[in-house]
Parts: structure tokens; sequence; C-alpha cells
């Protein structure tokens, strides 16, 4: 199977299947020094891992990685990078009546068609379990990007048609409701509408918006590797992610030139800024040095227990009722896929723009001229 490298030079390899021995990645191009040890990663992975609340499976998942190369005495050494979280509850016989059916919404029938054999067992490589790899990848990436006074932050800005408030935005509630909602209101409502889901065994999507602060002007290229088309293969290559924007987005269609245009100032560092955001921290294909916007939209769990209609691999049309342990929103614990991805993306990036001019180059080697 091909697909499973990211990056350039900060480039990551994730492996492993849901129902397999483990899931894991592997980083190669993360500079030597950085300070890091396994609680900094399993920050992140505790953030999507299972069983958080009634609104995520219930599959009972510790996620606990092991580093297995790459650091030494708690810093990188500048080898590639060995994470590994086992998988630890399996249940492959909740997955025994689709084994030969195509379930709706799901990689089933794709996956066939091309491999011509595909991994029944909760989807295989088509799981949401594959983010652990991304995520844990991406938590370095976040590391090195702080270490840089970039940060990166994701965060639910709508669960169904429940939608926050950007005027009254909290960020500090975040991480005080389950839906990682930073609008308390908001969070409230949607629980509500999620009970109502629940009740009528469905699912519903919604959207995650995250933010990139600090990066530097220049970074991304102007022609195929532009910053916003890079970030939106990132995020696209999210599973369940069916829509991608950056600043106003689709919006942007319905403006006019003389409102959506940024007009730039001189700022109090006598640098240029600009006095809107409409375009979302990107221009040319390369940041501006203001804030980084973008957003992703997430289709509903397709995983549901309601009746539905499919065809099974002999031709066939079938009835089926999904089994096992699905979440009715898959929103929360994509949060922290779609901060890792982000944070893969701009450390990649941000590497890549250090060879893009002469005279930084020389002063990194020592060869200013007097």
């Amino acid at each position: 199977m091909s697909g499973s490298i990211y990056g350039r030079l900060f480039q990551v390899s994730t492996w492993g299947e849901s129902h397999g021995a483990a899931i894991g990645v592997v980083i190669d191009g993360c500079p030597a020094g950085l300070k890091l040890q396994e609680s900094d990663i399993q920050a992140f992975l505790n953030r999507r891992k299972p069983g958080q609340s009634k609104y995520t499976t219930m599959r009972q998942e510790t996620d606990q990685v092991e580093i297995l190369s790459g650091v030494f005495e708690g810093y990188t050494t500048g080898t590639p990078i060995s994470l590994m979280v086992r998988n630890q509850d399996q249940r492959s016989r909740d997955y025994s009546n689709i084994a030969s059916v195509y379930r709706p919404g799901h990689a089933d029938y794709t996956f066939t068609q091309k491999y011509g054999f595909r991994d029944y067992r909760g989807g295989g490589r088509s799981s949401g379990r594959e983010t652990i790899g991304r995520v844990a990848a991406g938590a370095i990436a976040a590391k090195l990007l702080e270490s840089l006074g970039i940060t990166v932050q994701a965060y639910t800005s709508a669960v169904g048609p429940v939608k926050i408030d950007h005027s009254h935005m909290d960020m500090e509630e975040i991480s005080k409701n389950r839906l990682y909602m930073p609008d308390k209101a908001a969070a409230a409502e949607a629980e509500s509408y999620m009970e109502d889901m629940m009740q009528r065994r469905d699912s519903c999507g919604g959207v995650v918006e995250c933010v990139i602060r600090g990066l530097p002007a220049g970074v991304g290229e102007p022609v195929f590797d532009k910053l916003d088309a890079a970030l939106g293969k990132a995020v696209m290559s999210i599973g369940a992610v069916k829509g991608f924007e950056i600043g106003d987005g689709f919006e942007a269609a319905a403006s006019l030139g003389s409102r959506n245009n940024d007009s730039f100032v001189i700022g109090k560092d006598k640098k240029p800024q600009k006095v809107t955001n409409h375009s979302g921290g990107t221009l040319g294909g390369m940041s501006d040095g203001s804030t980084i916007v973008m957003r992703a939209a997430f289709k509903p769990t397709p995983s549901i227990s309601q009746v539905q209609k499919t065809v099974d691999r002999y031709g066939k049309e079938q009835e089926i009722q999904i089994k096992g342990r699905h979440d009715p929103v898959i929103v929360p614990r994509a949060v922290v896929v779609v901060e890792a991805m982000a944070a893969l993306t701009a450390a990649d990036l941000l590497l890549m723009s250090m060879t893009s001019r002469l005279d930084r180059i020389k002063k990194f080697f020592n060869k200013e001229e007097i």
C-alpha cells in the first residue's frame, strides 16, 4: 500500500490496523536536541482515545505510547523516531456479520475493488484508529513549533446545526466540556442535540476549526506546495472530512474585492500587518504573518445502529444493522487529529523555507559578508 507517508523534510510514515497488534509511526527529519518524553506525546493521544464520554466509542484502550528509537536521555537524536501504541481491546467478533457485505458510508467497497481483499475487522487500515500515528507525530511537530514560538490549537466550532458564537469565544472553555467547544452555551445545546441523535440511533457531523499563531511570513511555496494547499491536503486526508476552507472560505465567493481584501498598515513593530484577516493568514500560497484560520467539515459517523440497505460481495441486496462500539459524533475526538495534521504541515513547510534565501543560508553557515 502506498500513500502512508506524509511530508518532505519533516516526514512521517504511519503503520498498523485497527485490530492488529499495534499502531505506530516513524518520524524522520526531526532536528536533534528537541526535549521530548513520552508524556509529551501521551497528552495528545489522551485527547483522541476512546471511552472519554458517552459521545465516543466505548472501546477501552489506554493508547499508551512507547518510544522505540530516536530519543536519548530526554532529547531527540536526529535519527528516525519510532513510536508504537499497542491495541488492547479488539473485539473482531463484533464485525463478523459484515465480512461479506459493504457498510454504507464506509470504505469496504472501494477497498475491495482496489486490493481484491479487505480487513473487515473495524475497517483495518481505513479505521479512524489509524489516526493514532498522525496524532503521535503531530505532538512532536507541535513541540518543535512551540520551541519557535508557534502554537497550533483546534476546537469544535459546530456539532450538527449547533454553532459557536465567535464573538463570545472562551478558549479556556475548550477543556471544560466533552465536545471541546469554546462556547459554554453552544456546548450545552450541542449535548442536548446529541442526546436526541443517540435516542434515534443516528449520528451527526460537525466542524473543527484550527488556528496557527506565530508562523512567520513567507512559509509555503507559490505554486504546487502552497501553504493553504498543503493544509487542505493534510486535513482532507483525515477520514470523514468532506470539506476544507481557509479564512472566509466559501463565504468569500459572495463577497466583494473591496471587502475581502485585507488592508495593510505598519504595526507597532514597524512591520507590515493586516487590518483584517479574510484570507485566513495566507497570500499567494505563503503565510502572511497573521493567524492561520482553517476549518474542516466532518460527515456524520457512518456506523449507526439503524437498519440500512446494502449489497454483499456476491451481488445480492442485503439489509445490515451495524454492531460494535462507535462514536455517535466523530468531531470531539477529531479535534486533536486536525491539530496534529496542521502542526505536521507547518513544521514541514517551515523547514523547507530555511533554504529559500541565500542571505539566510550564509548566516546559518557563518559565511556572511563583512
